[in-house]
């Protein structure tokens, strides 16, 4: 064993392939970083493998959560490879794609060749960093490797690697050496010292399949440990290795640089979620660590579109660092993950700031349902933020969880009529429920109706039944009233299509469907309405006044308060008006006005 520990760091295909691995750039920085002499590189295969399937096909597999794991389990369980191909065919279904022979074929030469360009003699540790859809293609990738280079440790970490998966993937995969279950920089660095015959054995986070005791004994605790306390501290990720290897290929694109503000999530208690099981806290950096980091990121790699990594940025260090983003006067682009803002004027801080596309955890427009599914916003909360967005000039993209585990018809019936409101924002997408390994649902089955668990069938596709049987999958089945709940909601799924169809069929995009001039004292709302002609509405003195004050979602008892010559059943008749016509949104306290103006 040199002096020097030599590790070399992997992300696999599916990761997006024009950005960079924030994972490994994270490790790469904080190794680098360490007193003892560690050097580390890190590899992008996913980059050649675009290349040579084409950024379009690539891109079309990536978006599925089972097309891409279809191919490496062909590769990987060649006798199984039959039934691999079907779920491919099923998840490729209606997309222009190459056939299933002809991209393993592609896969398979590409892992040859990254391996022929290897030289892993002098290597300590490869590891692989394994996140959505990237299990199978590291699998493949993890055994190809021991192949030529038997003694060669291999450590697996990421998202997917929980420690129940991390268990059942040691006993089922020889190849693999090590497990990394939590957050990665301080495992992976006392790993690297005990190979090195610096340290003992980590105490926290790693399982090794030499070490029973070690696999067994990690507690929440001894995770928490490992973990950094504070964000600020760590060095800036490296991505040069990333841009290095993009220099060595055709692909004609300016990368999105991934930044990260956070870890975990703040709320953390949405009952279908099962994102954060690698966190056990919530940790973030302040605004001013978050700018320089921008700030270096952009010097050294000449990018202006970021994408925030976070699961939800942190509200008030994030509405300070757009609010830096004004004052810093740059063309910069970004992306995040948030939850809904319920004031208008703090999307505007953050659009101000250059946030111009946002995914948004809506999930459900019936308040008894995202009552039971604990997201801790009402729908009022996710109408304003679908207006919000509209009205700051931000994209909004969210998704709508479908068959949710006792949802009742009389929660579709809210749905549709909220979807009928909504209209004129930017479509939901369709989520069907699925049960995810250390939800609250997986965790407490029986409070949400289900009688029994069992692995994905899709799974079942991906591995023979004797490997299949040996591991803690993070996507499961289960039993209990799917098929009444996939019939219940299919009125959802009907109206969600048309929803998307009025969009697309628009004939000035460049205006809102729905949106109000201000005259002074009166207002002109213009309304698109499907199949029909533009409609327009004139809100007059009072009225403008009653609609104005509406900007925000206001009490209906605030409103007869500000307005204290207006009647109650005068007020409650006016309102009534404004949402049969679909101008309005109300519950059973509150109203929020639909109409944007117009910029």
């Amino acid at each position: 064993m040199s002096s020097t520990m030599h590790v070399t760091l992997v992300s696999m295909p599916w990761a997006i392939f024009n950005r960079p691995s924030i994972q490994l750039g994270c490790l790469k920085g904080f190794l680098s970083s360490r007193p003892e002499r560690i050097t580390v590189r890190a590899c992008h295969p996913y980059l050649r493998v675009a290349e040579a399937m084409g950024s379009d096909t690539y891109h079309a597999i990536s978006e599925s959560n089972w097309a891409g794991e279809a191919l490496y389990s062909g590769l990987l369980f060649p006798d199984h490879a039959e039934e691999a191909e079907k779920l491919f065919r099923r998840e490729m279904a209606g997309r222009s794609c190459p056939d299933f022979a002809e991209l393993t074929a592609v896969l398979e030469q590409e892992m040859s060749r990254w391996l022929d360009e290897q030289d892993l003699h002098g290597t300590d540790l490869l590891g692989f960093s394994v996140c959505f859809s990237q299990l199978l293609a590291s699998l493949y990738a993890a055994q190809a490797v021991k192949g030529r280079y038997p003694d060669l440790a291999i450590v697996f970490g990421g998202s997917t690697c929980t420690a129940e998966l991390g268990r059942s993937l040691l006993q089922a995969f020889s190849g693999i050496d090590f497990i990394v279950t939590g957050e990665g920089e301080q495992p992976l660095y006392e790993l690297t010292r005990f190979l090195a015959g610096r340290g003992p054995f980590p105490a926290h986070s790693v399982l090794g399949w030499e070490d029973e005791d070690t696999a067994t004994a990690e507690t929440d605790a001894t995770v928490r440990a490992s973990e950094i306390r504070d964000l600020n501290t760590l060095p800036y990720p490296d991505f040069d290795d990333y841009f290095r290897e993009l220099q060595e290929i055709s692909l004609p694109f300016i990368p999105v640089l991934p930044l990260e503000f956070s870890r975990g999530c703040w709320w953390n208690r949405c009952a279908f979620c099962n994102l954060n099981l690698q966190w056990h806290r919530y940790r973030f950096k302040n605004h001013a660590r978050m700018l320089a980091e921008l700030v270096h990121m952009l010097q050294r790699h000449q990018c202006l579109d970021f994408t925030f990594t976070d699961n939800a940025l942190p509200l008030r260090e994030a509405e300070r660092f757009f609010l830096d983003m004004v004052a810093f006067a740059r063309d910069i682009h970004f992306f995040a993950e948030i939850r809904a803002l319920k004031r208008l004027g703090t999307w505007q801080t953050f659009r101000n700031g250059g946030l111009r596309s946002v995914q948004v955890g809506i999930e459900a427009l019936s308040d008894s349902l995202l009552t039971r599914m604990n997201k801790g916003v009402s729908v009022m909360e996710n109408v304003a933020a679908m207006k919000f967005a509209q009205a700051a000039g931000m994209d909004l993209d969210g998704n709508l969880i479908l068959e949710f585990p006792g949802s009742t018809e009389e929660e579709v019936r809210e749905t549709l009529a909220v979807l009928a409101m909504v209209l004129p924002y930017r479509p939901l997408k369709a989520a069907g429920f699925f049960l995810g390994h250390g939800s609250p649902v997986c965790c407490r089955p029986g409070d949400y109706g289900i009688s029994a668990t069992f692995h994905h069938p899709a799974n079942r596709r991906l591995f023979p039944a004797e490997i299949l049987g040996q591991l803690d999958l993070l996507i499961k089945s289960y039993r209990g009233d799917r098929g009444l709940q996939a019939r219940r909601w299919q009125p959802v799924r009907r109206q969600l299509r048309a929803w998307q169809e009025f969009h697309r069929g628009r004939k000035d995009p460049s205006l809102p469907p729905l949106s109000y001039r201000d005259g002074g004292d009166f207002l002109i709302i213009r309304q698109e309405v499907p199949a029909g002609p533009v409609l327009h509405h004139r809100l007059r003195g009072l009225s403008r006044k009653i609609y104005l004050a509406c900007e925000e979602p206001v009490s209906k008892k605030k409103l007869l308060h500000l307005f204290n010559r207006v009647k109650e059943e005068q007020l409650n008749d006016f309102l009534a008006g404004l949402r049969n016509k679909r101008l309005l949104f109300t519950d059973d306290t509150s109203c929020l006005a639909l109409a944007v103006r117009q910029r």
